[in-house]
């Protein structure tokens, strides 16, 4: 292997490639470091408050966090490692032999997308199946120990549970397990056959079935009517369960590509206003490693050049341009859950703005 890499990897590829990683791992700790001194900070009276262990603090909470986070800032650290490794060799007359001794500067970007293309694949495989795993074990602490900022109970819910069956629920209590206003309708094709309507609704988890309290039932068949009220509690079996009713911001996140695949087919049915968030979540994860590459290209291209007053006019420039980048890529959520934009679309647009960025400076880069 070692004499795999000496034949096909250069001196100067093998500089580039370990000044490239090891930047990046370094930034990363520190951002990593950051990041958990100020968030410890923030949450330790909760911490206390609750009786969390030191072992769930760790291991559940702190496992999930540190990922997620550092996921999220992976293009900004990147871009960092590329800009300040990368200016600092331009600011020391590093790069102009290079490019002196007839080496093309596409040439010389060759060991910049090995780097990046090691970045991809670790954070690929990173969103595809260690990030969902690790967020499902911070969302679980937090809702065990009340540390979810939102009201994750719905209002006003309405659901289709089969072809025929639609549901209505003014709002539910999740501690109580107890709904509001219930409303259950049955069609044969566009003719209504049945509607339930209950004051309350609650569910057993031990039998898994939903208990009626004080409801009124109406059949109708063709002319003829029947109406059936009853103040006593009545045990029914229905395709819904108690996480229809609560929805958390972050839900998607934690889910596995199989369970958003599952959950896709579930909400067509039931909730079609949430497949947008649901898909854009999906193509996010296959999408977003792409980052490695447009900001490495990017970095490359304004901070090879040596300019008056070292790394800090290329790094200030590179801060500007990431934050740019995540914002831009918050707003892609927006544009397709609010503004109707395809999710497939609204995943490549930070990457297709950035990239065509990214070779406008490639072309204006020192040759």
């Amino acid at each position: 292997m070692k004499a795999f890499f000496h034949r096909h990897l250069k001196i100067i590829d093998r500089f580039i490639i370990g000044k490239y990683l090891g930047t990046f791992i370094f930034t990363m700790g520190i951002f990593m470091v950051i990041s958990v001194v100020f968030d410890v900070s923030e949450k330790l009276d909760n911490f206390l408050n609750k009786h969390a262990s030191f072992h769930d603090i760790v291991f559940r909470y702190y496992a999930g966090f540190v990922p997620f986070y550092l996921n999220m800032l992976s293009p900004l650290i990147n871009f960092l490692a590329v800009i300040f490794f990368t200016a600092k060799m331009a600011n020391q007359t590093e790069i102009v032999p290079i490019l002196s001794g007839r080496a093309s500067f596409n040439r010389f970007l060759r060991p910049y997308a090995i780097a990046s293309t090691i970045i991809f694949v670790v954070s690929f495989f990173a969103n595809v199946y260690l990030i969902p795993y690790t967020n499902r074990l911070k969302i679980d602490f937090e809702n065990a120990n009340g540390m979810m900022d939102n009201d994750p109970t719905k209002l006003e819910v309405h659901m289709q549970i089969d072809k025929h069956t639609f549901v209505y629920l003014a709002n539910y209590d999740e501690t109580t397990h107890l709904g509001y206003n219930f409303i259950m309708e049955k069609f044969n094709g566009d003719t209504l056959r049945e509607k339930l309507i209950a004051d309350r609704i609650q569910y057993d988890s031990v039998k898994r079935k939903w208990s009626l309290m004080s409801y009124s039932v109406k059949y109708v068949n063709g002319m003829k009517e029947q109406f059936i009220k009853s103040d006593a509690p009545k045990d029914t079996v229905l395709d819904m369960h108690p996480s229809d009713f609560i929805v958390y911001d972050n839900v998607y996140q934690a889910m596995s590509l199989s369970d958003l695949n599952k959950n896709i087919d579930k909400e067509k049915l039931r909730r079609p206003e949430y497949l947008k968030a649901i898909y854009f979540e999906k193509y996010h994860r296959f999408v977003y490693p792409l980052s490695a590459f447009v900001l490495t290209l990017i970095g490359v291209s304004i901070s090879s050049r040596k300019v008056r007053g070292g790394v800090g006019l290329p790094l200030g420039i590179g801060i500007l341009l990431c934050f740019a980048y995540i914002i831009l890529e918050k707003f892609a959520l927006v544009f397709s859950i609010k503004g109707g934009m395809s999710p497939l679309i609204a995943v490549f647009i930070p990457n297709i703005i950035f990239g065509i960025l990214g070779y406008y400076l490639l072309l204006k880069a020192p040759k």
